[in-house]
């Protein structure tokens, strides 16, 4: 049997520009198609030092009531599988010193999707509030390293390189409204309260140890609204590290989400599971009691601890022995109006395996459903009656030179069939009450909320 040869690594060119915030860039390639923006907003030396940005894919994989398409005709291999394919075909060496992305596929895979993903025999059959998922693929991409303050066109030849050029030094559209009322939840404060009691029920009966459940909001898109000017007011008031902006036509997404899923980087991998939620407060001296309540509370830190340990036993299936390690444990991060208790989970993967096979063991993120994975979610579908879309899924990227970073979707903001959704919530223990749940779902979502207001 004669065997074709693994195609050789093309290592991509570079230009570079100058280095402007990326929303800025951004919005001079509105109108451009499938717009894609991945903004670290809230900079960090580690988890907040890069940004990137492409338009114009090469090929679009859109997936539609699990029906994959590729440029719009439907193939009969399974999208993650297509994946997988694609980017062996097409790897790519990296040019050392530049940020990680480098070209490769970039979009979103929706919380619903993770049915497939965990071999449902009969997942819920509700009503989708977008595709399953959208990947483009990005042969030239912008790229933004915000410690050293550059930015540069990264592309397969010369000729991208100088059109995506072209299009940043043209002049941004004028920005449009950007506000939205009306807004109606799928729960009344009774009904969430209820749904968070019988949550508690069937953690007391031993059916699982924690779910998360949540409430959407959801209202009719009013003429004129521009995503683009949402997210930059979004972004001001509510800064993040795993940002994101996605204009797909007939679907777009802004999401200000401070909450890695997973990144790798050739074997080195990492999760960033958050788990325990204070408000902020104007008051240094109230803000700090908060922090101090958080950091010794019982139930959050049990809520965080069980996820880690679902995070552990999801990247064991595809890492070395050994190898799954847990520098931080219940550490403190704070945001424009939250404090979170974040850990951080680490393993290197093992040989042979790819980004795509990390994406399937952890997708969806243990964080957002509860444990046991499918037990939470087959109890969250129940309670909650209805398709989360994208929110609770993951927007990212998979890079032809095996890297991969994806946040999990929560302060995160869904514009499709005329109506825009937005969702929140938390997970819930034996110990939570639902008076204080339904009062942190709503912590979750005000600077989205805020946001949209005139």
């Amino acid at each position: 049997m004669f065997l074709m040869p693994a195609p050789s690594p093309q290592q991509p060119l570079a230009q570079e520009i100058a280095y402007l915030e990326p929303a800025l860039y951004a919005g001079r390639l509105r109108g451009q198609a499938h717009v894609t923006l991945l903004e670290s907003v809230m900079r960090h030396e580690h988890l907040g030092r890069f940004s990137f940005l492409a338009c114009n894919p090469a090929q679009v994989l859109r997936v539609q009531n699990g029906q994959a398409f590729v440029d719009g005709v439907p193939i009969a291999q399974a999208p993650l599988e297509f994946l997988s394919d694609a980017l062996a075909k097409n790897p790519q060496t990296s040019l050392p010193g530049l940020p990680p992305f480098q070209g490769g596929y970039a979009g979103y895979v929706t919380y619903d999707f993770g049915w497939y993903l965990l071999g449902a025999k009969s997942p819920p059959s509700f009503k989708p509030l977008c595709p399953d998922m959208v990947f483009n693929r990005y042969d030239t991409v912008v790229a933004f390293d915000h410690m050293q303050e550059r930015a540069w066109i990264i592309g397969r030849n010369d000729a991208d390189i100088a059109a995506m050029d072209r299009l940043l030094r043209a002049s941004a559209a004028p920005l449009g409204p950007h506000n939205i009322s009306g807004w109606a939840s799928n729960f009344s404060r009774p009904a969430y309260e209820t749904a968070v009691q019988k949550t508690v029920d069937y953690i007391l009966a031993g059916d699982i140890f924690q779910a998360n459940i949540t409430q959407c909001f959801s209202a009719d898109i009013p003429e004129g609204f521009d995503a683009f000017t949402f997210y930059n007011v979004l972004r001001s008031r509510n800064p993040a590290t795993f940002a994101s902006l996605i204009d797909y036509g007939d679907v777009q997404i802004v999401s200000s989400s401070p909450e890695r899923l997973v990144n790798s980087n050739g074997a080195r991998v990492q999760a960033r599971p958050i788990k325990g939620t204070r408000r902020r407060d104007a008051d240094p001296a109230h803000d700090a009691v908060l922090v101090s309540q958080l950091m010794a509370s019982r139930k959050d830190r049990a809520e965080n601890v069980m996820i880690v340990d679902l995070l552990r036993n999801d990247l064991s299936r595809v890492a070395k022995l050994g190898t799954v390690k847990v520098p931080v444990l219940c550490g403190l991060e704070s945001y424009a109006n939250v404090h979170h208790l974040v850990s951080v989970v680490e393993a290197e993967l093992r040989d042979g395996l790819s980004s795509i096979d990390l994406l399937k063991a952890v997708f969806p993120g243990g964080s957002i459903t509860g444990a046991p994975k499918i037990r939470a979610m087959e109890i969250i579908a129940e309670l909650e009656g209805q398709a989360r879309g994208v929110y609770c899924g993951s927007i990212g990227y998979l890079g032809f030179n095996n890297t991969s970073d994806f946040n999990i979707a929560i302060r995160t903001a869904l514009f499709s069939g005329g109506k825009a959704f937005m969702q929140g919530g938390g997970g819930i223990t034996a110990r939570s009450e639902p008076a204080a749940e339904y009062e942190e779902s709503l912590t979750k979502i005000s600077r989205l909320m805020e946001a949209f207001a005139p």
